[in-house]
């Protein structure tokens, strides 16, 4: 039996942090981006409960740490835009 679960990503970020996980997928996780809204959706699949859970919690704490960084990239961009300016 698998068990399957899904993440859908919403914001202004969502496409930055979803892409920037894809190159670490394996084969038990698919990103779509959605290029009309930003927003990205994440299939997670698994044989054993335990297992998807686990896999869930990296990919979460994954987006976390990647949602930090694009907002650190895009204050630092707009930051050295200001003094040019």
């Amino acid at each position: 039996m698998r068990i399957k679960a899904r993440i859908n990503m919403r914001g202004e970020d969502a496409s930055l942090v979803a892409g920037a996980l894809m190159p670490d997928n394996v084969n038990n996780i698919k990103t779509e981006l959605k290029e009309k809204d930003g927003s990205a959706i994440v299939h997670l699949e698994a044989s054993r409960i335990g297992t998807l859970i686990a896999t869930l919690d990296d990919y979460l704490m994954n987006a976390r740490v990647a949602q930090d960084m694009v907002k650190i990239v895009i204050t630092e961009g707009e930051r050295r835009r200001d003094l040019i300016i």
